[in-house]
């Protein structure tokens, strides 16, 4: 199918300006100021976007898929995300992880769901693991699960400075990188070492301490959860300041941490990523450990965080939107691919209205939200 959008304010997250994108099949084949409708090739889609903006489709590298929690007992376990629950919020990339439960959440499932998802009609990747170390794998060990599995890119959510990990050492850690690094070079993948971070006194200082006593690259490590508290956020910014990239867990007050990092910390916004940990439980717990509260993470964090650093952060909407696509896409070796508007990329796209709500969205060119409707919508929906 040909479809050609016309009249669009187009963000790759850079100001393009007004013109048209041309999508062939999954992809995006032209930008320019008028792509005329071709003839004799066939029905052509065309579509109107009179002057709205439209940017690239939303990266989350941190969602829930089949659930999370149980910190409660299994009543508190929470249910598998819904694709619209995805799509309505501008998300057509997404990596799904386990948490705190890797024994009735396993790999198993978690690599199915995301097949599910990709059949419906977005990209998904995962990581292999989940808060133990040793974690929970697919073949025997992480490195094998990044190389023989396509949809694993790295290990993670490994949980540190949390009373509810299994309180690995710096060489547990530093070992299970090392795997996730030679994986991840084998098999083409980023290998990524995805951390939970809890709000223990540690913080990240795990990773400072391999950082100093191995090889590994501060590339490979993605600590999340980086705004939980002000002395964690402070980690990040020197974390970040040394070539890491730092991510902020969506939320109501998430635009305060990010505006401290790039104002107080002078952190390069490129170093910055937002993710919304979608479908995770979210415990509150009092300071002897006991459980006094529970909710759920929801993908819409993602646009309402994105929104607040323009909005109440005056940040630039191509600079904002780094957070969300371009940086999260260079994380995830992506680049070119997802998160931008240009020739040969994905044709993952959002068409936002004037007070910046999602109105339509496109994911490899197919149609999933219009009018701020999910018109395609996972299996049991």
């Amino acid at each position: 199918m040909i479809k050609i959008i016309k009249n669009a304010n187009v963000y790759s997250p850079e100001p393009v300006g007004k013109g048209d994108i041309l999508i062939l099949g999954d992809r995006i084949a032209h930008l320019d100021s008028n792509i005329p409708v071709p003839s004799g090739l066939g029905d052509v889609e065309v579509v109107d976007a009179k002057g709205a903006t439209i940017v690239p489709g939303f990266i989350d590298q941190h969602v829930h898929l089949i659930g999370g929690g149980g910190e409660g007992g299994p009543a508190t376990r929470t249910p598998e995300i819904q694709l619209s629950q995805i799509t309505l919020n501008g998300v057509t990339t997404v990596v799904g992880c386990l948490g705190t439960d890797g024994t009735t959440r396993h790999m198993y499932g978690l690599l199915a769901k995301a097949r599910a998802l990709e059949l419906e009609g977005i990209s998904t990747f995962i990581y292999t693991g989940a808060y133990e170390v040793p974690t929970r794998t697919i073949t025997d060990n992480v490195r094998n699960d990044l190389i023989l599995i396509d949809k694993v890119i790295g290990v993670g959510e490994i949980a540190i400075s949390d009373h509810r990990s299994s309180q690995p050492d710096v060489a547990e850690i530093r070992k299970l990188a090392a795997e996730a690094r030679v994986g991840g070079m084998l098999g083409g993948k980023p290998g990524l070492v995805h951390f939970h971070v809890g709000g223990g006194p540690r913080g990240i200082q795990p990773i400072f301490d391999i950082l100093e006593t191995s090889e590994l690259p501060i590339t490979i490590f993605t600590p999340t959860h980086m705004n939980r508290t002000p002395e964690l956020l402070e980690q990040g910014a020197a974390f970040a300041k040394q070539g890491g990239r730092v991510d902020i867990t969506a939320g109501p007050e998430a635009y305060k941490g990010i505006m401290r990092l790039l104002n107080e910390f002078n952190v390069p916004i490129s170093n910055i990523t937002i993710s919304s940990d979608g479908n995770g439980s979210m415990p509150k717990f009092d300071r002897g450990g006991n459980l006094i509260g529970l909710g759920v993470g929801s993908v819409r964090a993602d646009l309402d965080t994105w929104r607040d650093v323009m909005v109440k952060g005056h940040v630039p909407m191509e600079e904002a939107l780094k957070l969300l696509t371009t940086n999260v896409a260079q994380n995830l070796n992506l680049q070119g691919k997802k998160g931008c508007i240009v020739r040969g990329a994905d044709a993952d796209l959002v068409e936002l209205t004037d007070d910046l709500e999602v109105n339509r969205v496109w994911a490899k060119g197919r149609l999933m939200v219009d009018g701020g409707r999910a018109v395609v919508k996972g299996t049991f929906e």
